[in-house]
């Protein structure tokens, strides 16, 4: 990760009356990384991520883009920053590319820079045959990839996706996706909003838990796993003798938990990724020829159900 994150916020904090609707969230992202906040719907993500972008006033805390602190009266961190909101942004009565146009021009771009800009937004998103239709004409998913496409065009250092899927059908969510990946990969600090677990799971290098306005957990994956003693599930399907097989696999510090089956073993196991080839070459030993290997690894779905005590998308 880069020595000085491109993303600092500590501390943050918005009442709305009565209802703290954020408090106290801190977190960084480095470049090149994507960072995931979970959490269902009214939990906070919204209103942090505007305290982030610039665009709502915080009770409380601090908020640092690509070293310039953000204020919403600020501007030089806001050039290094693009955000894709919930609501699509766009112009129903122009073409992907005049929408792309208009927008690069609002950033100060001279009109062959925001041809050139333009053109390459439109190869990001997978929307460069589509460029000179009226994005009425748009799928609900292509309305989403050009959204996206509206918050790349200045470049920026720092890009915040609230919640960019949903809605979209699995062509056009696989399509944005990756090319959250690409830019990631390429060196973009990512900030991505969501309550889809599968999405987190696919993208995202850490992930931050939030529930009523609270940032309850943090980590990447395998941390957020660990840290409520979720074990994984090994089936092998194998012949022999199981029954001994199985006995000398219990004796591993590992295993937690082996069984017998119809079918082979079944085995519970802390860290199966790391232990899997001793316990492959201890069933061998034993007596039991593995036909075929199944891993089932505890998701942030469960994770969130520990913490939270309801699914996330109750």
């Amino acid at each position: 990760m880069a020595s000085t994150p491109v993303l600092e916020c500590h501390g943050l904090r918005r009442r709305f009356g009565d209802l703290v609707a954020v408090d106290g969230v801190s977190f960084q992202i480095a470049a090149g990384e994507t960072y995931g906040l979970l959490g269902p719907n009214g939990a906070g993500k919204t209103t942090t991520i505007s305290m982030i972008a610039g665009l709502l006033e915080r009770d409380a805390g601090e908020v640092t883009v690509a070293g310039r602190p953000m204020t919403t009266r600020t501007v030089q961190a806001k050039r290094a920053l693009g955000y894709v909101p919930q609501d699509l942004a766009i112009y129903p009565d122009l073409s992907g590319l005049e929408n792309l146009l208009f927008f690069a021009r609002l950033y100060g771009m001279s009109r062959a820079q925001a041809q050139a800009r333009a053109r390459e937004v439109l190869d990001v998103i997978g929307l460069a045959d589509r460029a000179k239709d009226a994005t009425k004409t748009y799928s609900g998913g292509m309305k989403r990839r050009l959204n996206v496409g509206l918050g790349l065009l200045n470049d920026p250092k720092l890009l915040i996706l609230d919640e960019p899927t949903v809605g979209v059908d699995p062509q056009s969510r696989n399509a944005i996706l990756e090319s959250v990946a690409r830019l990631s990969g390429a060196g973009m600090a990512v900030l991505y909003t969501t309550h889809y677990m599968e999405e987190a799971e696919r993208l995202c290098d850490r992930v931050g838990i939030i529930d009523h306005g609270k940032l309850i957990a943090e980590g990447t994956r395998r941390e957020l796993v660990s840290m409520v003693g979720e074990l994984d599930s090994v089936a092998l399907a194998a012949t022999g003798d199981l029954a001994g097989a199985a006995q000398a696999l219990a004796s591993m510090v590992c295993v937690k938990k082996a069984s017998v089956t119809d079918d082979g073993i079944d085995l519970v196991v802390g860290g199966a990724r790391e232990c899997l080839p001793g316990l492959l070459e201890r069933a061998a030993d034993s007596g039991a020829a593995v036909r075929s290997v199944t891993v089932t690894e505890p998701d942030l779905e469960a994770v969130f159900l520990h913490l939270t005590g309801r699914a996330l998308r109750d």
